[in-house]
């Protein structure tokens, strides 16, 4: 089993990854968890391939186990289905002692984390992520939140899991799109801090070639994000790098209403666009756009997506990262190093058309 700490003082945990860990959830799990409860949260895609599993290693080591399932897709992740959760937790004798499984892709991290940290002022929090996407981003760094109408993870929190278990088996069974989905935060990873590890994911050029490597492409994306969460755990500075192809990605996502493009599709156009800014703003390399797009297509991923200028407006004015009229863009130096920069949002909207 391979083991990474992230180091927050009073918070910290750790990340524990391993082929049929899943088995192993309970007896990881009962020397951190104070509680009598563990409430999983799941959703319909990923309750007939695993909650049965979770809920058994659980029983094992000597909880009481209740599941809550969500529907599948980002539309779940609404203030209203939020609602739900909170009264179903409420419904099952959820305590201030229990705990809060998330056991899924993103969206249920991202939920199940924000429903834990706002029930009873806040219960333990466990992650246990079956995608790649909340393998290696979403379940790790304490980010979680909700949409809005005005724009996606508007509304959340910082809180921390007290661990994270993930079980590169569970990938075995995403389909290709939701693998590709999951590659593009992969590549970012790239991007941002690692040009060896850019390098590495074009010579294995597959999702054949990267589930031979999986384990070590999994904790070294995890060690990157744990290395930028323990310096800025509150996104004020280094780890907006983590947002690159976020920014504009976003605006995909909100434009075709989280139905059309999935979140790493998005990001992947996201990514293409900050480098053909970050050129015009004469910071990255011409070259780096072709890169990233040939990277980005051996996994079929998309390199352009269509907005209209609207829906550039209407979203990032209403971005995170904004300080007043000034936005921070992430854009590369080079292919492994990345920069976080102030732009006016007029300025932004114009380069974007």
């Amino acid at each position: 089993m391979s083991t990474l700490r992230v180091n927050l003082p009073g918070r910290e945990y750790d990340i524990v990854c391993q082929k049929g860990i899943l088995d192993k959830a309970g007896s990881l799990l009962r020397p951190i968890l104070k509680g009598k409860l563990a409430a999983i949260v799941t959703d319909s895609n990923v309750e007939p391939l695993y909650a049965a599993r979770v809920a058994r290693s659980l029983h094992l080591a000597g909880f009481q186990v209740a599941l809550l399932e969500i529907p599948a897709g980002e539309t779940s992740k609404c203030p209203e289905v939020l609602c739900q959760v909170w009264e179903q937790l409420m419904d099952v004798g959820l305590t201030r002692t229990d705990a809060v499984i998330a056991l899924g892709g993103g969206v249920v991290g991202d939920l199940a984390g924000f429903a834990a940290a706002t029930i009873l002022r806040g219960v333990d929090f466990v992650q246990i992520p079956t995608t790649l996407l909340a393998q290696v981003d979403s379940s790790v760094g304490g980010k979680v939140a909700v949409d809005l109408e005005a724009g996606k993870n508007l509304a959340g929190a910082f809180y921390q899991p007290k661990m994270v278990i993930m079980d590169p088996d569970c990938l075995n069974t995403l389909p290709n799109r939701v693998f590709s989905d999951g590659m593009a935060e992969v590549i970012k990873y790239g991007c941002i801090w690692d040009r060896a590890f850019f390098d590495h994911l074009a010579a294995l050029g597959s999702r054949k070639a990267i589930m031979e490597d999986i384990e070590s492409v999994l904790l070294r994306c995890c060690d990157i994000k744990r290395q930028v969460v323990e310096q800025d755990e509150r996104d004020t500075g280094l780890r907006m790098l983590l947002n690159f192809g976020h920014t504009v990605g976003h605006v995909y996502e909100k434009a075709y209403h989280y139905e059309t493009y999935t979140h790493g599709e998005a990001v992947a156009a996201g990514m293409v666009v900050a480098a053909s800014l970050g050129t015009a703003l004469g910071i990255t390399p011409p070259e780096a756009k072709d890169e990233i797009s040939a990277l980005l297509r051996q996994f079929g991923l998309p390199t352009e997506i269509s907005a209209t200028p609207e829906d550039y407006r209407s979203t990032l004015v209403k971005d995170k990262k904004s300080q007043g009229s000034r936005i921070h863009l992430v854009v590369l130096e080079e292919i492994g190093k990345a920069k976080t920069l102030p732009l006016e949002q007029s300025r932004l909207l114009n380069m974007l058309g």
